[in-house]
Parts: structure tokens; sequence; C-alpha cells
């Protein structure tokens, strides 16, 4: 039974009832698992994907599949280091099923992402993350509006008080990165991505207990 606040005070318990929902099964889509998502309170990078693959959906974690091992390639992170980096959402929270094509999972419906979109807006609501890391041109658009890839890849962009800096999907069924000047555009990316997170680090030095804002008229944290 889908049980959602009209309000969140805590992330546990937006999780707790995340990881319960079934709004989209309710709503008649076929869906092959229960919601994925991990993280924890104080983290302030904010990974959002599209939604959990066949893997994912059986482990109830996010990137457990080849597309997560590529993504923690392209960035340069072990799994602990990943996991404890990012917070992982997705823009659908179940495994869809595979596409009736035959090729790839199935992209889950508009009714689908909005239902979720739910979940979304109260995790950046209590995370306030520093950064921003859509993957995927979903995700893309649901944070950033109709933007291309090619557009986006290799740009930095603003989201409320967040960087937002946008990754193509790690998947093998994706050509994008077949041609030479997008894979320039996913080193520019990800030179981004390690700059955010360089400063987020900083920051949360500057902000540790006991410590002062250097800053002319800074004040203990």
């Amino acid at each position: 039974m889908t049980r959602r606040r009209a309000s969140y005070r805590s992330l546990v318990s937006l999780q707790r009832d995340n990881r319960v929902c079934r709004a989209c099964a309710e709503e008649g889509y076929p869906l092959e698992s229960l919601p994925v998502v991990e993280g924890r309170p104080g983290q302030r990078a904010y990974m959002l994907g599209q939604a959990p693959g066949v893997l994912e959906g059986v482990e109830r974690r996010p990137w457990r599949g080849r597309a997560g091992q590529t993504l923690r390639r392209w960035l340069e992170l072990d799994e602990e280091a990943f996991y404890e980096t990012f917070y992982c959402a997705s823009v659908t929270r179940c495994y869809p099923g595979r596409d009736l094509g035959g090729r790839g999972d199935r992209m889950p419906a508009p009714r689908e992402q909005e239902l979720c979109s739910f979940w979304r807006d109260w995790e950046l609501r209590l995370l306030r993350p520093g950064l921003i890391v859509p993957v995927g041109g979903l995700a893309v658009r649901r944070l950033l509006g109709p933007l291309s890839l090619l557009a986006c890849v290799g740009e930095r962009f603003e989201l409320a008080d967040a960087a937002v800096v946008p990754l193509p999907h790690p998947s093998g069924a994706s050509g994008w990165l077949n041609a030479g000047e997008n894979r320039a555009r996913l080193e520019r990316a990800i030179a981004l991505v390690r700059e955010e997170l360089e400063k987020l680090s900083t920051s949360s030095l500057g902000s540790s207990p006991g410590r002062r804002d250097r800053r002319p008229g800074g004040t203990q944290e």
C-alpha cells in the first residue's frame, strides 16, 4: 500500500515510505521489482539515473550491473567510494521490465515518471546537494528540461544551489559514445564532476566541528 505524507522531516522516513511504494503498479503499470534507492543523510552529491535494471531490481541496490561498472570506471571510483560519495536515485524507482520490441529495458511512461517525481523532489529538499549528476537523456530532461545530450554533456548547469553536470548513460545499448567528439564531451563532463566533488570535499572540511570559517567576517560553522 502506497504511503505518502504531506511533508517529511527526515530522509529516513522518506526512504521508508519510498521502499514500499506501489503507486505505478496500482495504476496498472507492469513493474518487475520493488523500489530501488540508496543513500544516507548528509551526502552532498546526488546521482539520478533513468530506472533500475534487472540486477538492480533483484539486489535492490542502484548501479549493480555492467552500466554501473562502466560508470565507476569513468569516475575512477571503486564500489565503496562510489556509494559513499553519491546518493543514488532514479527517475523511476522500480525495474520496468524489458522493452516489448526486444531491445533493452522498457522506457518508463510519462505518468510513471510523474508519480516517482514525488520522491525525487523530497530527496532534493531534504539533502540540499551541492552536486547533481543526471545520467542519461531521460534524467537530464526531468531535471533541466528538453535538452539533448549534445547540448549538455561537458557543460555545467545550476539548479537551486546545486551544480548540475550531466553524463551520458553508460549502457552498452547506447551508441552515443561511438563518435569521437562525444567521447571528448564525456571527458570534459568527468573533469567537471571531479572538480565539483573536490569543492564539496573542501567545503566539508571547512565546516567540520571546531573549525572556523577563514573568510572575512566568517563565523564558526
